[in-house]
């Protein structure tokens, strides 16, 4: 799989700015959402090829936004990855049970993201 549009989504404007940053200084095609509802809506529009998304967030937390995700037929092949401060194993745990493909941990380094973006091309 080739990856070239990943939308991020964090209702952080710090953390949704410093992602997209590193995600698109790395070459890729970058959307944003602020809350798991909007993301679902971009996801279902946009055909993202990836989705970087926090957990907690207002409306829709990352958790119902990735199970809505992995049971649309329209979204259910887009890999998700946490972006979290979340950081306990039943964390991890929940998150792939959801259909996450990959959990990463705030704060998330260049290293670390582009690190997860490479493993799922």
């Amino acid at each position: 799989m080739s990856i070239s549009k990943v939308l991020v989504v964090d209702d952080s404007s710090a953390d949704l700015l410093h992602l997209k940053k590193i995600i698109e200084d790395a070459g890729y095609i970058t959307l944003t959402a602020t809350s798991g509802q909007e993301a679902v809506e971009k996801a279902r529009t946009q055909k993202p090829d990836a989705i970087f998304m926090d957990i907690i967030m207002q409306e829709m937390d990352g958790y119902q936004a990735c199970r809505v995700l992995s049971k649309d037929a329209a979204t259910k092949n887009i890999p998700i990855v946490f972006v979290t401060s979340k950081n306990q194993k039943a964390d991890r745990v929940w998150a792939e049970m959801q259909g996450a493909k990959a959990f990463i941990t705030k704060p998330a380094s260049q290293d670390v993201i582009l690190k997860e973006l490479n493993a799922l091309q």
